[in-house]
């Protein structure tokens, strides 16, 4: 008989010895109970004593891993029990997804668990789909919570709740509410988390009145009482500055936690009671209830008047007390009330306390000081933040705001004595910083707050500005004009790095002209002006030039290098030009010494494969003097795709899977190689390889900017107030070029589907939609610039050279591979890109 209780040593002792004896049923019973009773090292003792193991016996121990939080642990026996076969429960596996939840560092994990759950078909199992909402909506994927709750075949009142609370969790709120109507409109019955979940929504939106009618709700199902739901509708007053109510809701409440005092605290100090909010602080003392750092955090801030800092010093004694001296957001609570007392040395002891800094940190520690007029000390901390590199989002903010730049003469008399050049190297700094972290628009804000305040503008804060915002951003255009305009005004024309960067801002926004405007005459021009010369003519498909371009700089005694190679390859590449493309990347390193790079195998692979020469290119690369990286093989990729070429695809495909499973790229293009080729159960293979690997494709878009405004439009997009303009505008436009002589070119709709709704697919692509926008939206005559993420397809190229010519019009268009100058029926890439 199995003794009740936890297990003796005794009985451990016996076991030991004769737990071979046991059946398969016994043994896993013991796991059981072992691992109920935490004595998961005695479970896994049985476990591998074990002659025989069955599905139970696996799942037990798995089990018993997660109960005890040996999350680590469960992961790896979870990968041992996939290679030996074996499939996990679905408790085990909503288990395991609770473990990588909890875990907080285990994501890669429950990836790989969820990919599991796909593969044995347990994505429909409510205790699994629970789970992975939990999770997905924790870590703040929401597109991956509503994929997941669709796939829940029975949904419950835990997963409506858990999606609930996973939209809530990730403020959105709005969503919230549609669930909760639906399930009112289902008659489904909400429990006690489901209506707090609602009832904070509410709270959040700041709608008293929706409020109500959802309590009205909560009566009737008797929840008012229960605490969880109490501490919402005070919160939810709170936020709807309505503190009488949240107070008789609190004076009302029979039970109360933690989290009751600190909504009614919160409420107070958020409709501006702070004397009432200290009250209920005393009274919470002396119901014996635990502070938490949430309490001291909403308390400090109301502690920073003269006669509230004794509150605050006595907080602070509670703060090291209870350990929450490493608590970030406790200790910027205490720096923001000893700011407002005045008392920057004990707002200094604090910081220099703090384990853990973040950006509130910084900013509090500075204006204490600004506040004070000690401009000194807040200027040391800006450069210290900076050092840290913590401050690019909102150093903005930090640097003119908070030491007052943009209106204390005195700040800026200190700079210039204390740090001479500390003006310009800061600014630069700042638009750097934005620049960097791809926020442009940033970027030209702090360059315009720059001339705001008077501070000379030099050729570095000009060169950046071009160099890491501007370039290669097509709707900035307008911006890098207004930049040459200055760089003119301030004569910096003649600056070389000036010079380049401007001529590279134009290349690259699609404005060739504008780079021969400025371009110097050849004796002049440096190497990286070549080098940008060559690069725009072949990205702008003017092959030849480029090619010409090359031999004049050679002419002049200019020796090119790696960059050169690579601009002068890749127009070879677009233009077709093979074998003068072989020749120049032989005489690379025979002739000028050059090193082969990756970037100019890839060029040649590209050459190749464009020309359909497949055979050479898959050659070239067993040849590489460097080993193939994802470049090479996606180049390859590529060039199948174009010649239908389906057994190299499937050689380079699994080449890109090996090195990157997550590539939604190679799955596409792939399917894409597939869907030319009519393999159609081999397209939906794929699509369901990505599936399982969470894969989603990179969905196609395209973008205008007209009067300042940048619109943006998808496949098929309906969502724009001028959809009805729009698409009579396509109707228009198909029927004038069908007058002309087009014929729709069905093979770029890689869909298996009838020829008629194939052409339909192609009027929805995203770059014909921006074009038909754009024509209705700009004058007569005037150019069109366009730009889409990915490459366009054949029609859409036949299309936009029809119209610009019957129209008239000229349209730049950028896709992802280069320029496309269309005028007069003709493009700048003569049909080969």
């Amino acid at each position: 008989m199995v003794p009740i209780g936890t297990p003796t040593p005794k009985f451990h002792a016996f076991l030991k010895r004769g737990v071979i004896h046991l059946g398969t049923f016994q043994a896993n019973t013991l796991i059981s109970m072992y691992s109920k009773f935490g004595s998961i090292e005695h479970a896994q003792h049985v476990f591998d004593k074990m002659p025989e193991r069955n599905e139970a016996s696996w799942n037990n121990l798995m089990s018993g891993f997660v109960r005890v939080g040996w999350y680590q642990k469960a992961m790896q026996f979870f990968c041992h029990m996939l290679e030996h076969g074996v499939r996990p429960s679905s408790y085990v596996a909503a288990s395991l997804v609770t473990a990588c939840d909890r875990s907080g560092c285990m994501t890669e994990g429950a990836f790989q668990v969820h990919a599991h759950v796909i593969k044995c078909g347990l994505a429909c199992d409510v205790f699994v789909g629970t789970s992975l909402l939990h999770f997905y909506g924790t870590f703040g994927w929401v597109a991956e919570v509503d994929m997941v709750f669709k796939e829940i075949e029975e949904p419950n009142i835990v997963s409506w709740t858990s999606l609930m609370v996973g939209y809530a969790y990730n403020g959105c709120v709005k969503e919230v509410m549609s669930v909760y109507r639906r399930l009112r409109r289902d008659g489904v019955y909400c429990n006690e988390n489901a209506m707090a979940t609602v009832i904070r929504s509410c709270g959040v939106l700041v709608d008293k009145m929706l409020g109500y009618q959802v309590l009205g709700s909560v009566i009737k199902s008797g929840l008012d009482t229960t605490v969880s739901v109490a501490n919402s509708l005070i919160s939810m007053f709170g936020n709807c500055d309505s503190i009488e109510e949240a107070s008789c809701v609190f004076d009302d409440m029979k039970e109360r936690d933690t989290i009751s005092w600190n909504s009614i605290i919160t409420a107070s100090v958020h409709n501006g009671h702070c004397e009432k909010s200290l009250e209920y602080f005393s009274q919470m003392r002396y119901t014996h209830a635990k502070t938490d750092y949430i309490t001291i955090s909403a308390l400090l801030p109301v502690c920073g008047s003269a006669q509230n800092l004794r509150w605050g010093r006595g907080l602070h004694g509670m703060v090291v007390k209870s350990g929450l001296e490493s608590n970030v957001c406790v200790c910027n609570s205490l720096l923001s009330m000893y700011s407002q007392a005045g008392k920057s040395e004990d707002a200094e002891f604090v910081f220099h306390k703090m384990r853990e800094r973040d950006l509130i940190s910084w900013n509090s520690m500075m204006a204490s000081h600004v506040d004070n007029g000690n401009y000194p000390r807040a200027l040391e901390l800006l450069i210290e933040m900076l050092q840290t590199r913590k401050a690019t989002n909102y150093i903005v903010h930090a640097f003119v705001i908070l030491l007052g730049l943009h209106h204390n003469l005195i700040i800026g008399n200190a700079l210039v004595t204390m740090y001479g050049k500390f003006d310009e190297v800061t600014w630069n700094a700042l638009i750097g910083g934005h620049a960097d972290n791809k926020e442009p628009n940033a970027a030209i804000e702090a360059f315009n707050l720059l001339r705001e305040e008077g501070v000379p503008v030099n050729y570095i804060t000009i060169v950046n500005l071009l160099t890491h915002a501007i370039i290669g951003n097509l709707t900035l255009l307008d911006e890098g004009q207004q930049l040459h305009s200055l760089i003119i005004k301030h004569g910096f024309e003649s600056n070389d790095y000036v010079l380049n960067a401007t001529m590279d801002m134009y290349g690259k926004c699609g404005e060739i002209d504008d780079v021969f405007r400025i371009l110097p005459q050849p004796r002049s021009r440096s190497q990286r002006s070549w080098n940008i010369l060559i690069s725009a003519l072949a990205r702008h498909g003017f092959f030849q030039q480029a090619r010409e371009a090359f031999h004049e700089m050679l002419d002049l005694g200019l020796r090119p290098d790696h960059v050169t190679f690579v601009s002068l390859l890749s127009a070879c590449s677009h233009g077709g030009l093979v074998d003068e493309g072989l020749a120049y990347f032989s005489s690379m390193s025979t002739k000028f010494g050059v090193p082969t790079g990756i970037e100019h195998c890839v060029c040649i692979i590209d050459l190749l494969g464009r020309a359909g020469k497949l055979t050479e290119a898959e050659n070239f690369i067993n040849k590489m003097p460097v080993p193939p990286t994802d470049l090479v093989w996606r180049s390859l990729l590529a060039a199948c795709k174009i010649h239908g070429n389906l057994e190299l695809a499937r050689k380079a495909a699994d080449r890109l899977f090996e090195l990157d499973s997550s590539d939604d790229s190679a799955y596409v293009l792939y399917s894409n190689v597939c869907a030319s080729t009519r393999r159609w159960r081999d397209v939906e293979n794929v699509r369901k390889q990505m599936e399982s690997h969470n894969i989603k494709k990179k969905p196609a878009c395209s973008w205008v900017k007209l009067k300042n405004q940048v619109t943006t439009f998808g496949m098929g997009d309906q969502y724009h107030p001028q959809n009805a303009e729009i698409y009579a505008k396509l109707e228009e436009l198909k029927k004038i070029i069908r007058e002309a002589g087009y014929m729709p070119d069905t093979s770029y709709s890689l869909q298996d589907t009838d020829e008629e709704q194939k052409e339909h697919n192609l009027w929805n692509h995203s770059e014909r939609i921006a074009l038909a926008f754009g024509l209705i939206n700009s004058s007569e005559g005037s150019p069109l610039r366009i730009f889409k993420n990915l490459r366009v397809c054949g029609d859409c190229h036949s299309v936009f050279k029809m119209v610009s010519q019957i129209i008239g019009r000229k349209i730049i268009l950028r896709d992802a591979y280069r320029f496309h100058h269309f005028s007069s029926g003709k493009c700048s890439c003569s049909d080969y890109w």
